[in-house]
């Protein structure tokens, strides 16, 4: 069973290899090949959460799953680790990918070159980095997924794309500098990279050294912070990410929660409370990020009409409730924070997928409507009042009590969930995640004080403003115009949105034990005791006993 921790990374990488050894004359084998590879890597990662959340019956962190690729001992090899946190991510990557792969066969990877071993090449760098325990091989998985991430963000050219492109190589490459300056100091103050060994010998450093260690985290997660779309680093994050097309985004709304994974697992690991003085550095500088990277998005949907830009504006809202989350250091809204970084994650990326159908329909392709283009709008006269016959087709035929046809349907419901999910409202998972976080916040010990009811009002006005963002945009894209023409919506592109939906309708419904898991998840991160003592004793396999035959033969007469 430990080998089936490095199967999430192998499976993209092999995959990838052989679609390259194809050529571009093999479309089809090629998308048949990113499918299958898809199934597999969600029926691995599936199969890795089940068996990290399997009873502990070893009288040790049974629950946690370590394996050495070189087999050499920590901290001197390669770790790959696998615990509720990274199990959960890998899962959530698996199915999110699945999803996409499965939609881009329908026309989006005929827009350009290598976009399936280009997308199993970012998914290897997803589950590597998810996985890794240490901070060397989290850089080279870094840089795995961002090199892909740049030929996907271009893929189907255009200008918009190159410009957004561009910003988006420009800000990465810087990001993956500061990454690797602040590697280089930690290694040179601590001796190790390996992050379990990192946060058992930062609690024993001299005074002298804290500083150089506080500096070197600080230069990281500025790195970290840039991925994550953490105000004010986070400007070229809505032109990208609405700019790639729309399987692509989908993908990409992972690579945010990449950076929020990275923030919440170096920090519980280098600053628990066990650390001495550098316990809990740099809280209020996570919450202050989140707050305000929370803030500036909710005024951003709202100040923006584009379907892709209101997906975009969404990520950035995720991503500031969850590093609000993260640093108000309580357990119970951690638990709630994990909840809602699944819900909202298959939501955005649902929605993503969802907005590509929509356009389509609706405006030909464009990104908006032709009364748009015009200054009119289709329901009002000249002076702003309502026009009498609006109601009315062209055959002058009252609108009222007609059939709806079943793709406008689709897209309505669609459009309806997503937007009661990404907005938090009742009764599905996006409310039951900001519900847990504010029931952990007014439940823990202590008063809330001012940043905890800063918290709680933005995540409510948040959610506020999105849903008066996304109702207008509904109402405009459904409502205001008749059309005459059906929506085509193949069957490769209604399955994967309707897969994504119904996972988040599943995390409502089992909601009680994601929960549970979610909390074991945050005591875990809490007390990394458990984690730093399976990584740290983790064993190498015994070289296998020479055969008595072997042993005849170099026998000496």
């Amino acid at each position: 069973m430990p080998h089936l921790v490095a199967v999430p990374i192998l499976v993209p990488m092999l995959t990838a290899a052989l679609m390259l050894l194809l050529g571009e004359n093999r479309r089809r084998t090629k998308s048949a090949l990113s499918v299958v590879s898809g199934l597999v890597g969600l029926l691995a990662a599936l199969a890795l959460l089940r068996w990290v959340n399997a009873p502990d019956t070893g009288g040790g962190p049974g629950s946690i799953g370590v394996y050495l690729p070189g087999n050499w001992r920590a901290p001197f090899g390669i770790v790959l680790v696998a615990d509720r946190l990274s199990t959960m991510m890998v899962a959530l990557t698996g199915v999110i990918a699945f999803a996409a792969s499965i939609y881009s066969t329908s026309r989006w990877d005929r827009a350009g070159v290598h976009f399936h071993p280009l997308l199993q090449l970012q998914l290897m760098g997803l589950n590597g980095a998810f996985l890794t325990g240490d901070l060397f091989n989290l850089f080279v998985f870094f840089e795995v997924m961002l090199a892909a991430s740049y030929g996907l963000l271009l893929h189907g050219s255009g200008r918009l794309r190159v410009q957004a492109g561009l910003h988006y190589i420009a800000i990465n490459l810087a990001a993956s500098s500061l990454f690797l300056i602040g590697a280089a100091i930690l290694y040179g103050v601590t001796g190790t990279l390996n992050m379990a060994d990192l946060g058992m010998r930062i609690a024993e450093l001299a005074p002298g050294d804290r500083g150089l260690v506080h500096a070197a985290t600080a230069i990281l997660f500025t790195a970290f912070f840039a991925k994550a779309g953490a105000w004010p680093l986070n400007f070229w994050l809505v032109p990208a990410y609405s700019s790639a097309v729309s399987p692509v985004g989908a993908v990409f709304a992972l690579l945010t929660k990449l950076g929020i994974y990275t923030v919440l697992r170096l920090w519980t690991v280098l600053f628990a409370p066990d650390t001495g003085a550098s316990a809990a550095f740099g809280q209020p500088v996570l919450v202050g990020a989140g707050i305000a990277t929370l803030f500036v998005a909710a005024f951003g949907i709202l100040g923006t009409q584009r379907l892709s830009n209101l997906a975009g504006f969404s990520v950035l809202m995720s991503a500031g409730t969850l590093l609000a989350a993260v640093g108000l250091g309580q357990p119970a809204v951690w638990a709630g924070a994990l909840f809602y970084m699944l819900s909202s994650t298959l939501a955005v990326s649902a929605f993503f997928l969802l907005i590509d159908m929509i356009e389509r329909w609706r405006n030909a392709g464009m990104s908006v409507a032709p009364h748009e283009a015009a200054g009119t709008a289709p329901f009002l006269a000249e002076d702003l009042s309502a026009l009498s016959d609006v109601n009315l087709d062209d055959d002058a035929q009252a609108l009222y009590g007609r059939a709806i046809p079943a793709g406008v349907a689709f897209l309505g419901l669609s459009f309806m969930i997503c937007t009661l999910l990404l907005t938090g409202l009742p009764p599905l998972s996006g409310f039951v995640g900001k519900f847990a976080m504010l029931s952990g916040l007014m439940g823990g010990s202590g008063a809330i004080g001012a940043t905890g009811w800063t918290f709680l009002v933005l995540l409510i006005a948040s959610g506020f403003l999105a849903l008066i963002a996304l109702s207008r945009t509904g109402i405009r894209h459904f409502w205001t115009q008749p059309h005459g023409n059906l929506p085509s919506l193949p069957a490769l592109e209604v399955l994967p949105v309707a897969g994504l939906i119904v996972a988040c309708i599943a995390l409502t419904v089992w909601a009680e034990p994601v929960l549970r898991h979610a909390m074991a998840t945050a005591e875990g991160l809490r007390t990394p005791t458990a984690y730093r003592a399976a990584v740290m004793e983790a064993r190498q396999v015994p070289n296998p006993a020479p055969s008595a035959k072997a042993e005849g033969k170099g026998a000496t007469p």
